[in-house]
This record gives structure tokens, sequence and C-alpha cells, in this order.
């Protein structure tokens, strides 16, 4: 099969599984007949050398480009034309392309008569199988994740109860921001930042769902979701934790609750493992949450958006995207395979009472699973 990437190693992860470095600006890489190739100058050179020494490196500059700026073409007609070049001297008339590939360059070679077929399988397949390097970056990750979160619930326990407020222990009002500002600090210092959307939020009576990140003072007496996903940037690979806290008086809608969760939770992770699929995995959870009169996707009318009950996916994959293959939902089709690591996050909502989720990362072995996050306790009490 004969394969073309175009991206930058940051935006890329299709590019980035095959060439493991930072690299900013796009380039051409090439698969022909089991040859491995980039396409890239003086600048990058040296550096694709020694991270990735069998890559086959073909200078921009053996192509012609000289010439072609000496025509006066514009810096994009140069790519474009040295993309056709590089692809030609590799004998490549035929490529699978990411569905991502950009239209102008592939009309350039279409031009040129080079057939590209978009098929995100071969690129998704390769991705699900980590790298050693990339394994190695996602327990960074999560290692990072865990130390932010243990600081954050100390900074939950150690809070002062004023009313229905927390109040951290300087006399300032515990805010989302407050706790946020924390977890990245850490994650940061640790060589994993955290995104500024990372989630610290009341999951209280009507709660804000989704990806809503939370805002403002923290409840006492009531759920506190903090959802972390650090980025480890030697990687470039993700992690992905949640746990649910209260800081107070936990009632006992809130334990049963939290209760379901977990069960729903346990459940999943004990079935992961080669040969089952996402949507088997969700169905377990589904299984729970439904005897339990918690509507579910599987129980709702075609058509209806649900807000409350067991209202999204179980979870997905992670690696060099935060969300990526497989699916763990109803869309969850393709079996698991060893080296996926994927995050399980059930979760549930009752309008009128609030929210719990809580969520591990799992890499799949050949015998089951291994938690990378297990380590951390789900008591509701910080």
């Amino acid at each position: 099969m004969n394969v073309l990437i175009w991206g930058d190693t940051e935006s890329s992860p299709e590019l980035r599984h095959e060439v493991p470095l930072d690299i900013g600006d796009p380039f051409l890489y090439l698969e022909s007949d089991g040859r491995r190739v980039v396409l890239t100058n003086a600048l990058e050179e040296g550096r694709i050398a020694s991270a990735v020494p069998e890559l086959e490196r073909v200078l921009v500059d053996e192509l012609g480009r000289d010439q072609l700026i000496a025509e006066g073409r514009r810096s994009i007609e140069i790519e474009q034309e040295l993309c056709v070049r590089a692809a030609e001297r590799a004998g490549i008339r035929s490529a699978v392309v990411p569905p991502e590939f950009p239209v102008a360059i592939a009309d350039r070679l279409r031009a040129a008569g080079i057939e590209l077929h978009p098929d995100d399988t071969p690129f998704t397949e390769r991705r699900r199988r980590k790298s050693a390097a990339e394994m190695a970056g996602i327990r960074r990750a999560t290692n990072a994740g865990l130390e932010a979160l243990r600081a954050a619930a100390t900074m939950l326990r150690e809070a002062d109860i004023r009313g229905e407020e927390l109040f951290s222990t300087d006399g300032e009002r515990l805010t989302s921001e407050t706790v946020r500002t924390r977890i990245r600090e850490m994650c940061g210092q640790a060589g994993a930042p955290a995104p500024a959307d990372i989630m610290v939020k009341v999951m209280g009576p009507d709660p804000h769902i989704g990806h809503d990140p939370g805002s403002g003072p923290l409840a006492a007496h009531a759920p506190i979701l903090i959802d972390l996903w650090p980025r480890d940037e030697a990687s470039n690979c993700w992690s992905d934790m949640t746990r649910t806290f209260v800081r107070g008086e936990i009632s006992d809608q809130v334990h049963e609750l939290h209760a379901l969760v977990l069960d729903a939770h346990q459940r999943s992770c004990a079935a992961v493992r080669p040969g089952i699929k996402g949507v088997e995995l969700y169905g377990i959870a589904c299984d729970v949450f439904e005897a339990a009169g918690h509507p579910t996707a599987r129980t709702k009318a075609p058509g209806e958006t649900l807000r409350e009950g067991f209202y999204h996916g179980l979870g997905h994959g992670v690696g060099l995207q935060v969300h990526e293959a497989p699916a763990l939902g109803r869309t969850g089709v393709d079996p698991l395979i060893a080296g996926d690591v994927v995050a399980i996050e059930p979760g549930t909502i009752v309008r009128s009472l609030g929210g719990v989720r809580v969520e591990d990362l799992l890499v799949v072995t050949e015998q089951g699973a291994e938690s990378l996050t297990d380590s951390f306790p789900y008591d509701l009490t910080p």
C-alpha cells in the first residue's frame, strides 16, 4: 500500500506517529514498496535523521526548488509541484491519504495523474498500536495528572465550609478557576501541560452538562467534578481521568448515585479485553443504569437529545489525540486490540439532584487490561 501524508507533526497525529518530532512547518511523508520517505529541508534534516534514522530523506533542493523560485512561482505553487515530483520520484501513481489531506495539494497530484484514496482506516489502525515512546508519554502524562488530581483533592479537603460555600486556607472563596490553575501549574511543571478548558465544576441540581469547564465559586455539600487531560510534551500523547468529590455533607441520594456509577464503571472496566467491541462495553454500563431507571441513548426516542441520565458514550481511545479510536459507544463496532489505550467514563445525571462521573485510563493487554489511574481512590470525600 502506498501512503501520502501532508501536515505538521504538531497538528497531524497521523504524521506524528510516523515522525515523532515537533515540526511546526508542514511537509510530505511518503511510503512506497516498503520505502519510507520524507520531503524535507536543511533545517529539519539532521533532527529527522537522529530521531528516525531509517527514514529516507529527500531534500527540496534535489527536486528543483531553486529553479521553481527563479521562475517566479508562488510558495504554495512550489510546495504543490515538489509534492508531485517527490511522489513521482518514489514511483507512486496511487496512494491512500488521510481524510484531512489538503484539497489543493490533492488537486495538483490528481492533475498529474496520481490517484488518491482518502481512508482513515489504515492510519487509525497504526495509531491504535502505540509505539514504546508513545506509551511512555501516556504514562508520564498520567502520572502528572494523578499528582495534580491529588493536589486538587487536597485543596477541597482543606477548604473551610461557610454556609453553602468553600473557602481556601487563605480565606478566599474557592473557585473553579483557582483549582483549575493549580492543576495546570502542576501538570506543566511535570512536562505535561493541561488545556485551559479542563473541567472543575459543581454538579449539583440542574448541573451544566457536557464539556462546560465550570466557573465561579465551588459549593459545599454538592458534587464537584474534576476532569483533566494532560498532554506529554515529549511525545504529544495525552492522558485522561475524572473523579467526583463532595466537600461537606453527602446526602443519601448522592451516595446512591455514586454507587451506581461505580458499579457501571467496575463492570465495564472488568470486561475490557482484546476482541470485545466498544458498543458491547457501552451496553454493560447501560444495563446498570437502565436497571436503576436512568435513561440512556438506548432507551431514548429517535431524534431526542438526552440531557440527563447516562446521556453520553462510555468513553474513547486516547493517544496522539485525547479523543480517538476506538469508539466506546453506539458506534463502537470495532473490536478492541492489544495496544489500545481507552478511557472508561460512565456517569449519570438526575436534574433535581446533580451528577456523578468517574473515569480511568486503561491499556488493553493480550490477557485483558491494565488500569493506569485506579491507584487514585474513588471516594466522594476528597
